[in-house]
């Protein structure tokens, strides 16, 4: 049975969520696969240590592309989905990393610890079709949300679906600012996700076609008219590269 869940430290009895699935009294039947959902997994102090860092970063380090703009920590991978090895930046790792660790994340890893880190900036209106990550990395995502509150769209794989026609979600996950979303197992390898678009989130309410996470949100009440106008939202994406390189070709951290 999978299950979503606000706290890892009761729903991980196993070393790591990406390799199972558990029960705890703060789960919703709603969402049918492992994801943990952590509101002020950071708090506003280290947001805005974050943000400073991000704002300070050179200009020529950012991607740009059409709906959003990007920075990519160490490196971005190679055509051979192959990581060059160089360390992460210290703001990037301490004190998350180690708090996600006591969590019991990334102890099935390859490496025990997240590796990777993209940097995504939307803009109110921009957003990401529907895509999934791919098989470059160990199948679990950690995300830390920044700013504003966006709405992520989860939905079925389908090939044969009419080009034509909109896709509908199958669960849609409220990010809170300063919050920590961690998607593993089934949802991270059948599913895809992505973010529409939109300038408002509309339809934030508990219930069937509303967000599956509304109980475990940290504060309901800024949502309570149903709605949410977005303003710049900043997301930090943790996973663990799969194959890593030296830059004298030597391959690490398989087991």
């Amino acid at each position: 049975m999978f299950s979503f869940h606000r706290d890892l430290h009761a729903s991980v009895g196993s070393p790591d969520p990406s390799t199972t699935s558990s029960s705890s009294s703060t789960t919703s039947p709603t969402l049918p696969c492992s994801a943990y959902y952590i509101p002020n997994f950071i708090t506003a102090a280290e947001e805005q240590q974050l943000l400073n860092k991000i704002s300070n970063a050179p200009k020529p380090h950012w991607t740009h592309l059409s709906h959003r703009r990007l920075l990519t920590y160490p490196s971005a991978l190679t055509p051979n989905n192959i990581l060059l090895n160089s360390p992460l930046p210290l703001w990037l790792t301490a004190p998350y990393i180690p708090r996600m660790q006591s969590l019991n994340l990334w102890s099935r890893s390859p490496h025990g610890q997240p590796n990777h880190v993209l940097i995504n900036e939307y803009r109110s209106g921009e957003g990401i079709m529907p895509h999934e990550d791919g098989p470059a990395y160990h199948p679990m995502v950690a995300t830390i949300s920044l700013c504003s509150p966006i709405v992520l769209d989860i939905y079925e794989k389908n090939e044969m679906r009419n080009p034509v026609e909109k896709r509908v979600p199958m669960w849609r996950i409220l990010q809170e600012p300063r919050s920590l979303l961690v998607t593993t197992g089934e949802l991270y390898t059948g599913f895809l996700h992505g973010i529409e678009g939109v300038e408002v989130d509309e339809d934030l309410r508990p219930g069937k076609g509303g967000i599956v996470n509304w109980d475990l949100l940290g504060d309901q009440e800024v949502f309570g008219q149903g709605r949410s106008t977005r303003g710049v939202r900043t997301s930090l994406t943790y996973r663990d590269v799969l194959r890593v390189s030296n830059l004298g070709g030597k391959m690490l951290g398989k087991r």
